[in-house]
C-alpha cells in the first residue's frame, strides 16, 4: 500500500496509471484507453496518464483524420480537466525522437525524462498499458 493514500468517503483511493504507448490511430488502442480513462474517472480514484514512444502522437495538435475514414478523438484530451484528471505526463525522449516538442501538444503535460517517468511508475499502485 501506498503512504500517500487519501481516504475518501471510507475508500482508499489507489493511484492508477494510464500508459499510452501506441499511435492514436491504425488500432483501437489509444481510443479504447481514453475512453477507460474517462470510466475510471468516475470512480474518484487517483487517475495519471503517460505518454511514451508513439502514444505521444495522441497528444499532438493539428490531426487530420478524414482520409482515415476515422473521427478524431484527440479534441476529448482536452476535457480530461473536467474529469479531474489534471496529471498528464509525456517522456522527453519519446518526445525528441519523434520531433515533438510541448509548443506541438494540444494540452499542457509535465515532461519527464526517462529515469524520471520509471520512478513516476513505481510510484503508482495500478499501471494500464494501451
Amino acid at each position: 500500500m501506498n503512504d500517500e493514500m487519501d481516504m475518501e468517503e471510507g475508500g482508499v483511493v489507489k493511484q492508477f496509471m494510464f500508459v499510452n504507448r501506441k499511435a492514436p490511430y491504425g488500432t483501437i488502442y489509444a481510443l479504447e484507453g481514453l475512453e477507460v480513462v474517462l470510466i475510471s474517472a468516475a470512480f474518484e480514484q487517483d487517475v495519471s496518464m503517460a505518454f511514451i514512444d508513439d502514444g505521444v502522437y495522441e497528444l499532438k495538435k493539428g490531426q487530420d483524420t478524414k482520409a482515415l475514414g476515422q473521427k478524431n478523438f484527440s479534441p476529448t484530451y482536452r476535457a480530461l480537466e473536467g474529469y479531474d484528471i489534471e496529471k498528464l505526463y509525456v517522456e522527453k525522449e519519446s518526445m525528441e525522437a519523434r520531433g515533438l516538442t510541448e509548443d506541438d501538444l494540444l494540452v499542457d503535460v509535465i515532461v519527464l525524462d526517462r529515469a524520471e517517468m520509471a520512478a513516476k511508475m513505481d510510484e503508482q499502485d495500478v499501471l494500464i498499458s494501451f
